[in-house]
């Protein structure tokens, strides 16, 4: 079987697009305390952000290369 990037990504399990039916949860942004919802249940342990937030919190990536 030839592994490429395109049969990766349609095989992977993983897909980016929007969920119609997800379920969302009302939550408030712990850094800005903005109203915002988010894809999961949050477990009131870690912090939850808003989009603009996550953005700017967002944890590194380490390099592959």
């Amino acid at each position: 079987m030839s592994f490429s990037r395109n049969n990766r990504n349609r095989n992977s399990g993983y897909d980016r697009r929007p969920r119609e039916n997800r379920e969302m949860f009302d939550v408030v942004c712990s850094k800005c305390e903005k109203n915002t919802q988010v894809p999961f249940k949050p477990d009131g342990e870690r912090p939850v952000y808003c989009q603009d937030c996550y953005k700017e919190n967002r944890p590194k990536r380490p390099s592959r290369f």
